[in-house]
């Protein structure tokens, strides 16, 4: 599974017009489940997030996770991370896993976030999304899990 995390202090997700999500200081996670993904790396990806030291500790170095700040996780699905631009001009998204499965994993990814953490927003799988965020530092930071 893809990710890419951005530190953000707001973060929301607007569809047709209306907010479906927003968090406060926190992260904005964008996923991706890839072709043969499965549980157990949605599993491993939200530990890896959970546990990520990329908060300032009050020296103002990244020494905090989410978990220790208190901040919340805007989860957004995007398929696109798992663009290959290898071939020309035109991205290929054929390593995505296909709607249904991703879905599923994204749902599954959601739903242990819950569990796991006070703070979950989410966007809306499949649809048109507008992303607004004020990236904090800016602290971004892709993590693949295999």
């Amino acid at each position: 599974m893809l990710a890419l995390l951005q530190r953000v202090k707001p973060a929301r997700v607007d569809v047709d017009g209306h907010t479906v999500g927003a968090i406060d200081a926190g992260l904005l996670i964008l996923v991706c489940a890839e072709r043969g993904d499965t549980s157990v790396l949605a599993d491993k990806l939200l530990a890896k997030i959970l546990k990520l030291r990329i908060f300032s500790d009050d020296a103002g170095k990244m020494n905090k996770s989410v978990q220790d700040v208190g901040g919340g996780l805007l989860i957004v699905s995007q398929f696109t991370l798992a663009a290959d631009t290898s071939g020309g001009n035109r991205p290929s998204f054929t390593n995505a896993a296909p709607p249904d499965e991703g879905r599923r994993l994204y749902d599954y990814f959601v739903a242990q976030a819950r569990v796991a953490h006070s703070v979950v927003q989410t966007g809306q799988f499949g649809a048109d999304m507008q992303v607004h965020l004020v990236n904090d530092g800016p602290v971004t930071i892709p993590l693949t899990v295999r």
